[in-house]
């Protein structure tokens, strides 16, 4: 009678791993989402109806008053609205702009990239994406609707001191 060869060894298709030494099952781990949560959902519109109603209306001046607070001042209300208003009827574009912004965003407060990436936010769902972005701006603090001016004036008058960007001179 002859031998029962063991799984170590049988011959392995990878040269010096032996056969019962591979992983029966393996299956990449699922990377989990880097950041922290938004504070509401991307189809919590919800909950201000005013933004949401003006968003679906008009979604390039939430667009413009977000960029404005974003780069604190340096683009304005009006010309974030124009950009992004002229770049719906350019084949669609303006989930660019959109998802550039909300990537900027995301990665000032270290938020997570979900449930959707930022284009895919934008491309598919930009009203409730521009909605999520608004009302998250204004539980922090920096209600989008005043404008980055009136953001730094509210601060001051309430104390707080001016964003670093916005220090007063003497």
């Amino acid at each position: 009678m002859g031998r029962v060869e063991t799984a170590e060894e049988v011959e392995s298709p990878v040269k010096g791993v032996a056969v019962g030494s591979y992983p029966q099952h393996h299956h990449p781990p699922h990377p989990q989402p880097v950041g922290r949560p938004w504070n509401t959902g991307l189809f919590d519109c919800h909950l201000d109806q005013t933004n949401a109603v003006m968003t679906a209306l008009l979604p390039c001046v939430t667009f413009g008053q977000i960029a404005e607070v974003l780069d604190e001042g340096e683009m304005t209300c009006p010309l974030g609205s124009f950009i992004y208003m002229l770049m719906m009827p350019a084949v669609c574009t303006q989930w660019i702009m959109g998802s550039k912004y909300r990537g900027k965003l995301r990665n000032k407060y270290g938020l997570v990239e979900a449930p959707y990436s930022d284009v895919v936010s934008h491309f598919f769902c930009p009203c409730c994406a521009l909605c999520q972005e608004s009302r998250e701006l204004k539980s922090r603090g920096l209600d989008p609707t005043l404008g980055w001016n009136g953001i730094v004036a509210q601060q001051q008058q309430y104390g707080n001191e001016p964003p670093p960007a916005q220090a007063m001179s003497k």
